[in-house]
């Protein structure tokens, strides 16, 4: 994290999580509500939020474009500083686990993941970036994972997962070459939070070594502090909860 600590903290006023009735969302919510931001867009399928005046609920699913598009125009007019997406799938809702082998391959199932991981989180970006004002600083954050690295990938399996986050990291870093041209100032990441304690990671956790367990507040605060030292210098890349970067 030595190149982070010398960028100077950036706490947003306003911000808007795309998947605020997970585990890491709910707990980016509560962080940020914490930390002084003064309106937090919160979004999920039912919209519902805590009854505190920072937060503004809405509605949205990650297969239907148009509930994305409705999201972002609700916003126009304020569009927040931060925009985290911390949205995601490992287990389908049928139970359908990562595949450790190519064997285990199925078009539906990838179709899935790749809905879920990569392009829900393109939309959100594509209705999203529009909003983002060109002489002021913003950043739009995905939750990635670093077995989305293709260097840093020694065990292979869960074939779909893996391939899906990849795909993601390689969007951020379009949208981050893209945005740089008119957005100077922009930051646009993908985040690694590690294991978290979540329903996303719950049928994995019993191989654990003791201490790799994040709980979802600790792990929101972690992620919310690697995002206050990020600028533009490190936009397009993916760094860990620790500020280290994940490599491609």
């Amino acid at each position: 994290m030595d190149d982070l600590e010398l960028t100077p903290i950036r706490t947003p006023s306003s911000a808007c999580v795309f998947g605020a009735s997970g585990g890491i969302g709910r707990a980016l919510c509560q962080s940020l509500a914490a930390g002084g931001c003064e309106r937090i867009y919160a979004g999920s399928r039912s919209g519902a939020v805590p009854q505190d005046a920072a937060f503004q609920g809405f509605s949205f699913d990650l297969e239907d474009e148009a509930s994305i598009a409705a999201a972002a125009a609700m916003m126009r007019a304020e569009p927040p500083e931060w925009v985290i997406v911390a949205t995601g799938v490992l287990t389908l809702p049928d139970g359908t686990g990562p595949e450790r082998s190519y064997k285990r391959l199925e078009s539906s199932t990838m179709a899935e993941v790749f809905a879920h991981n990569t392009i829900g989180p393109a939309l959100i970006a594509k209705h999203m970036l529009p909003l983002m004002p060109r002489g002021a600083p913003f950043t739009f954050a995905a939750l990635s994972a670093r077995v989305g690295s293709i260097s840093d990938n020694r065990l292979g399996g869960w074939h779909s997962y893996r391939a899906s986050k990849a795909a993601l990291n390689m969007l951020l870093k379009n949208f981050a070459l893209e945005m740089a041209r008119t957005h100077p100032d922009s930051v646009i990441v993908g985040l690694h939070p590690g294991t978290v304690d979540s329903a996303l990671s719950a049928p994995f956790q019993s191989g654990l070594a003791e201490g790799q367990l994040t709980a979802p507040q600790d792990a929101a605060a972690n992620l919310l502090g690697v995002l206050a030292r990020l600028g533009p210098a490190q936009s397009g890349r993916v760094f860990d909860f620790r500020g280290e970067e994940v490599p491609a």
